[in-house]
């Protein structure tokens, strides 16, 4: 946005009688500069969209396939763990690659191994092989997840930084950010719906053999989209980057990691505690629609933070949404029926999607020159972590000391994101 000087002709309210203002050169140069979406392409962000829904439908439909032919919840459990670690070992990685050599050939390798990993993981659960085997399969489905959403964001975050006018790099980078969440929320509340329809009116493995399909088309299209072709023109010729990997490891850059650790923490101890929570009342099944309240309110404010001032700072944001996240997390203790846990979820839903984006746009912003993609994939390998994690001990917890211990570790998680957003503020100097 331009803003005219003081005593302008804009700024006096007017121009004298026949005389013809003359309009700026820079605002000229940015009101005429292409938008990001014509930059990218609207078949870009379809593509982006749907190449993202595999990553949904994974995790979930290996629970589903291995409980229905395996008969073992347990098993189930430590399955889809063993998708979690297998992406949050490999996905960085992959993110450095993509730097290295760009996205396009590394994401048409996951594209391939990864579609055949998930048909080849329903062949697997059906067959006599011991469990090792299903476990094996499950930590190669994640190890080979192709990283739609780390590579779009920073795919885009890169045609901004080089494509655009410097004036409007903040307010684009903030709304890219702010859609790109607002896109995960929004399929990891219809993948999980989608598996659930698929094994339902198909058989469990249907899930599986989707995932692979769309893995195999949609990832392929986005591997082969021209803005894949868009390396980082801080790159040198033979690819290298002009900082060093010692950069990845600043204290401002892991502050943000552990932060987003904690938003993935709290999502799997809420979905977790909340499935024991409505277990209790003997609808278990229903908890996933009662999580869509948070995960639709989540998706909403997540795209309003683009309209929010600049004055707003990142660094308060994070403060401020922590602090809502801590409140709705404190009323969920307190929750003895489901009109009480709702209203909890809805104010959790205006925490935690602000967040979310205030995170990765701080990354976006701490990134050394050259390792976008390689930041993003640690924030997102930083949220599955979180996430298997605190599924994993909330269950325990639950199945343990009963739901209103499970309860309590959505109030640590948001405790921890509070906690690294005050670190945040005091290692980060104060400008005027």
């Amino acid at each position: 946005m331009y803003l005219p000087a003081a005593g302008s002709p804009a700024d006096s309210g007017g121009t004298r009688p026949g005389v013809a203002m003359r309009r700026p050169r820079a605002m000229t140069q940015i009101d005429s500069s292409p938008s990001l979406l014509r930059l990218a392409g609207l078949p870009y962000f379809l593509i982006a969209f749907i190449a993202r829904l595999p990553f949904a439908m994974m995790v979930v439909g290996v629970l589903t396939i291995v409980v229905s032919a395996r008969d073992s919840l347990s098993l189930g459990g430590l399955t889809s763990a063993a998708v979690g670690i297998g992406t949050a070992l490999i996905g960085p990685f992959l993110g450095a690659a993509a730097d290295r050599y760009g996205q396009r050939p590394v994401l048409v390798a996951a594209a391939v191994l990864n579609a055949a990993m998930l048909a080849a993981f329903a062949a697997v659960v059906y067959s006599p092989l011991d469990q090792g085997f299903v476990l094996l399969a499950a930590f190669a489905i994640g190890a080979t997840a192709p990283q739609v959403s780390p590579m779009s964001r920073s795919r885009l975050v890169t045609i901004i930084d080089e494509r655009m006018p410097q004036p409007r790099r903040a307010r684009t980078t903030s709304a890219t950010m702010s859609y790109e969440s607002a896109a995960d929320e929004t399929v990891f509340v219809f993948g999980p719906f989608l598996v659930g329809a698929l094994a339902s009116l198909i058989a469990p493995w249907a899930p599986m053999v989707m995932a692979s399909a769309l893995t195999l088309l949609f990832v392929g299209a986005f591997a082969l989209h021209p803005t894949a072709r868009h390396v980082s023109a801080s790159r040198a010729a033979d690819g290298t980057a002009p900082s060093a990997v010692s950069e990845l490891f600043r204290p401002t850059l892991l502050v943000v990691v552990l932060g987003i650790l904690g938003v993935g923490l709290f999502f799997g101890a809420m979905l977790t505690a909340l499935t024991s929570f409505m277990a209790d009342r003997g609808v278990a099944e229903q908890a996933g629609l009662l999580y869509g309240v948070m995960g639709i309110g989540s998706a909403i404010l997540a795209l309003g933070v683009a309209w929010l001032p600049p004055r707003f700072t990142l660094h308060m944001r994070w403060l401020v949404f922590g602090g809502i996240l801590l409140a709705g997390s404190v009323l969920v203790i307190t929750a003895s029926d489901v009109t009480t846990m709702t209203v909890a979820l809805a104010i959790l839903g205006i925490g935690i999607g602000p967040t979310l984006v205030t995170l990765y746009s701080l990354g976006a912003a701490r990134s050394p020159l050259g390792r976008s993609a390689t930041v993003m994939t640690m924030l997102g390998a930083g949220v599955v972590v979180g996430q298997a994690a605190a599924a994993a001990i909330t269950g325990e917890l639950a199945e343990g000391s009963g739901t209103g211990a499970a309860l309590i570790m959505p109030l640590i998680a948001a405790a921890i994101v509070v906690a690294t957003g005050i670190a945040n503020r005091l290692m980060t100097p104060a400008r005027r």
